[in-house]
C-alpha cells in the first residue's frame, strides 16, 4: 500500500512529538523529524550500556543526535507509574517508535490524541518481532520494505498506515539493506505523517493469515553448521555479517585444540564437486578453496583466525598449509 500525496510541498503539521528509539536505523528517522521541523519535544532510548573490549559506556545514536539538537532525552528502564506520568507530563500529540526495543503498555498507547506510530522494516505481517532485516536474508528473500503502522498491544499486529516495497539483491548484506530501508522508512515516515494527522488515510487490517515471525539474533548463530546447504550458510553470512559474523571451529594442531575461525568473505555455488568430501572439509578447486556442505560448496576469501588478523585465503594457507585436508566444525 503506497501513500502518495497530491501537493508537491509537504506543509510539516504543527504538533507535539515523542520519538522512541535506540540504533543507527532509528537515528536516521529521528534527524529527518528535526531537519523538517517536527516539533519533537523528548527523545526516549535505551540506557547507557557497557559495550566493546573495555566495555566503555556508550550512549545509542538516538540519545546522541537527541543531545546535540538539545531535546531532552529519557531512558526509563521500565514504564512503571512514575515514569507514564513524566511522559504525560511532555503532552505528545503522536509517538513515534523506531527500534526502541521495549514493549509499550497500553497505558502509553493511549495517551497521544493520534497514537503511536511504528516504523517496521518489513511487509507485514511478514517477519514480526526483532530483527527484521536480518530474518529476511536468512531466509533468502528476495523483496522486502518497511511499513508505519498504529500500535496496539500486540507485537507488529496493529493496523498498516503506509507500505513500500524494496527489491533484494541476491548478494546484499546487512549494512547496505540497513541502510536502504532507513531511507525507505524516512522518505515513507515524511509522506505519511502529514496525510495521518489530516485524517486523509484508512488504516489497513493486518492478514493475520500471512503473518511470520522473527528468530531472535543471537552470538552463536554465526556458528555454521556444515550440515546446511551452501546458498543458506551464504545468507546467514549476509544476515550476520555486522554482527555476530560467521565462524567454524579449526583443529590446527597435535593437541586437539580448537580454534574460532571467522569468516569474513565468502562466495559459493550451489552444486557439489563430483569428487566427494566429507561435510566441512577444506579442499582445492581449482585457484578456489572451498569447503563441503551438504549441497554446494562455500568459498573462502578472507578469514580471521582468533589471536590473528584478518587474512587473503590465499596468504592464510601459506601460513597454515595443513587447513587443507582438515575439516571445520
Amino acid at each position: 500500500m503506497d501513500t502518495q500525496s497530491n501537493t508537491t510541498e509537504t506543509i510539516t503539521p504543527q504538533i507535539r512529538i515523542v520519538f522512541m528509539g535506540t540504533p543507527v536505523f532509528a537515528e536516521s528517522l529521528l534527524q529527518a523529524l528535526i531537519e523538517k521541523h517536527y516539533n519533537v519535544v523528548a527523545a526516549y532510548t535505551r540506557p547507557d550500556k557497557a559495550a566493546g573490549r573495555n566495555q566503555e559506556i556508550q550512549e545509542s545514536p538516538v540519545k546522541q543526535i537527541a543531545s546535540k539538537q538539545n531535546i531532552p532525552v529519557e531512558q526509563p528502564e521500565k514504564f512503571d507509574e512514575e515514569t507514564i506520568e513524566k511522559l504525560r507530563n511532555y503532552k505528545p500529540d503522536l509517538i513515534v517508535v523506531v527500534a526502541y526495543g521495549k514493549i509499550l503498555p497500553q497505558t502509553v498507547l493511549d495517551i497521544p490524541g493520534f497514537g503511536c506510530i511504528n516504523i517496521h522494516p518489513s511487509l507485514l505481517p511478514k517477519f514480526r518481532g526483532p530483527s527484521p532485516i536480518q530474518n529476511v536474508l536468512l531466509s533468502g528473500e528476495t523483496e522486502t520494505g518497511t511499513t508505519i503502522m498504529l500500535m496496539d498491544s500486540g507485537v507488529d499486529s496493529g493496523d498498516i498506515l503506509a507500505q513500500e516495497k524494496i527489491a533484494i539483491s541476491p548478494d546484499e548484506i546487512f549494512p547496505t539493506l540497513s541502510e536502504r530501508l532507513a531511507q525507505t522508512s524516512t522518505d515513507l515516515l515524511l509522506k505519511t505523517l502529514p496525510l495521518w494527522i489530516e485524517r486523509t488515510i484508512a488504516p489497513q487490517k493486518q492478514d493475520a493469515s500471512h503473518t511470520t515471525l522473527c528468530q531472535l539474533i543471537e552470538r552463536e548463530d554465526g556458528h555454521i553448521v556444515w550440515l546446511n546447504d551452501a546458498e543458506s550458510i551464504y545468507n546467514t553470512f549476509r544476515a550476520l555479517y555486522l554482527w555476530p559474523g560467521i565462524y567454524s571451529l579449526w583443529n590446527r594442531d597435535s593437541k586437539g585444540q580448537f580454534l574460532r575461525l571467522k569468516i569474513t568473505r565468502i562466495t559459493y555455488q550451489k552444486h557439489s564437486p563430483q569428487i566427494p568430501h566429507h561435510l566441512g572439509e577444506v579442499f582445492e578447486l581449482g585457484e578456489k578453496i572451498g569447503v563441503q556442505t551438504v549441497q554446494g560448496v562455500i568459498f573462502l576469501e578472507e578469514v580471521h583466525l582468533e589471536g590473528k588478523t584478518v587474512t587473503p585465503i590465499i596468504e592464510f594457507i601459506k601460513g597454515y598449509p595443513q587447513f587443507i585436508g582438515s575439516v571445520l566444525q
